[in-house]
C-alpha cells in the first residue's frame, strides 16, 4: 500500500466528524470543523470534505454552497505532519507521483468540484486563510470576509510554490507584479486590504459574516435554475478566452434561453405593463 493509499484509508476510517454541514432546501452551509487545529487540512477533513461536496453538487435542489471554518480561523492550510513525512515519501518505490496523486487528485479535485459544477460556491472567510484553504476561497464564486479574516501567502516561507489555482488566482486579480509581490513579501493581508486588492468581494462584521453569506444565496436561489447553470462556466471560460471565442459563446448559449417559460413569461408581463 502506498503512502497516497494510507492516507485515502486513514481519512475514511476516521471515528470523528471534522466537517459539518448545514443543509436547507436550496442552500448548505459547509463548515471545516477542527478548530482546535485551526482546520488543517488533514487526510480526514479533506476526505469528509470532498464527499460532502460530492453529494451536495450532484443535487439539483442545492443552488449555492457556503463554505467556511469554524472560529477562529477559515484554514491553516495543509497539514504540517503529512509534509514531514515527504522525505520517506519521495524515497519509496513510488516517489514523487505518489505526492503528485494527492495534490491532484484530492486538493485538486476539491477545487475543481467548486469550479466545475453548476452549483455557486461563496466562501465565508471568517479569520485566517493560508495554503491550499486560501487556494479553495480563491477558487469559489464569490469570497465574503469578516473584518477578523487574513490571507495568509504562506508558500515562500515553506519553500513551496503557490498551489491549488493560487498562481492562476492571484495574477487575474493583482497582475503578474502584484502577484510577485504578494508571493515574495509573505505579507498576511488583512480584510480591508484584501478587498482594495480584489481577493474578496465583500467586507462585513464577523458577526454578521453568515447573514451576508445567507443574503448572496437568496439572490442565486431568485434567479432562474437555468440561468446560473449556464452563466458561470460561460464566465469561468471567458476570464481565459479571447474577445471572439466569448462572443461565440455567448451567441450559441442565449437562443437556448429564449426557449424557457420564465423568459418568455417575464416578456409578456413587462409588455402588458408597457
Amino acid at each position: 500500500m502506498t503512502f497516497y493509499d494510507d492516507l485515502i484509508s486513514s481519512g475514511r476510517e476516521h471515528p470523528d466528524a471534522v466537517v459539518r454541514v448545514e443543509r436547507e432546501p436550496d442552500r448548505a452551509l459547509v463548515t471545516l470543523a477542527d478548530p482546535a487545529k485551526l482546520n488543517v487540512l488533514s487526510a480526514p477533513l479533506v476526505q469528509q470534505l470532498r464527499q460532502a461536496l460530492e453529494e451536495l453538487t450532484s443535487d439539483r435542489a442545492i443552488r449555492a454552497i457556503v463554505l467556511t471554518g469554524s472560529d477562529p480561523g477559515f484554514s491553516a492550510g495543509g497539514d504540517l505532519r503529512m509534509m514531514d513525512d515527504a522525505p520517506a515519501v519521495l524515497a519509496s518505490a513510488e516517489g514523487a507521483t505518489d505526492i503528485w496523486r494527492w495534490i491532484r487528485y484530492e486538493f485538486g479535485g476539491i477545487a475543481r468540484i467548486i469550479a466545475r459544477s453548476d452549483t455557486a460556491f461563496i466562501a465565508a472567510i471568517n479569520g485566517p486563510a493560508a495554503g491550499v484553504g486560501l487556494a479553495w476561497a480563491l477558487t469559489c464564486d464569490l469570497a465574503i470576509a469578516s473584518e477578523r479574516a487574513r490571507i495568509v501567502p504562506a508558500f515562500g516561507r515553506l519553500g513551496l510554490l503557490p498551489e491549488v489555482g493560487t498562481s492562476w488566482a492571484i495574477t487575474r486579480r493583482l497582475g503578474y507584479q502584484g502577484a510577485f509581490a504578494y508571493y515574495a513579501s509573505g505579507e498576511q493581508l488583512d480584510a480591508t486590504r484584501a478587498r482594495e486588492l480584489g481577493l474578496v468581494h465583500e467586507v462585513v462584521p464577523h458577526e454578521q459574516l453568515f447573514e451576508a453569506a445567507d443574503a448572496w444565496c437568496s439572490r442565486i436561489a431568485a434567479l432562474p435554475a437555468h440561468a446560473l447553470a449556464m452563466t458561470k462556466p460561460l464566465l469561468r471560460a471567458a476570464a481565459d478566452g479571447s474577445w471572439e471565442a466569448t462572443l461565440a459563446m455567448e451567441e450559441f448559449a442565449e437562443p437556448q434561453c429564449f426557449t424557457t417559460s420564465v423568459f418568455q413569461d417575464t416578456v409578456r408581463e413587462m409588455l402588458s405593463v408597457r
